[in-house]
């Protein structure tokens, strides 16, 4: 999976609030939804915890499928985290960057969540920086 890096997010006192309905959407078939707003939702708040910390980058691949990151896909990444077993991360091995989820134990590694892909595994000598932690993807169809 290669990334594209979008940018830093910028910490703003823009209204940036969007319509939050007070009804679930069924996935399966669709039921009829109330015409009630129930809130209106910065998706800014919702979604960036530490703007000085946090930066976009752009999924490009089909490595994380499973994970609900589809190509394309405009991933969140906070480098104020502390990465733990499990998380997905951006992460580079001797300068080639990934998006992977972090193994930390039995050893460390990288994983896809598409089979497709086997685990990245630390060779001897090889160096794993870990850019951050990715909090949310944001994909469009």
């Amino acid at each position: 999976m290669n990334l594209k890096h979008l940018g830093q997010i910028a910490d703003s006192e823009r209204n940036s609030e969007t319509p939050l309905f007070s009804e679930y959407v069924q996935v399966g078939w669709p039921s009829p939804a109330d015409d009630y707003i129930e809130k209106s939702i910065d998706l800014h708040q919702l979604l960036i915890k530490a703007p000085a910390a946090t930066y976009l980058v752009r999924a490009n691949g089909d490595s994380m499928l499973n994970a609900g990151i589809n190509n394309g896909a405009i991933l969140i990444v906070d480098r104020s985290l502390e990465p733990k077993h499990g998380d997905i991360v951006i992460a580079s091995i001797d300068g080639a960057y990934a998006c992977k989820r972090l193994q930390l134990t039995p050893k460390v590694g990288l994983l896809s969540e598409n089979i497709k892909y086997p685990p990245i595994f630390l060779k001897n000598g090889e160096e794993l920086d870990i850019m951050g932690v990715v909090t949310a993807a944001i994909n469009q169809f």
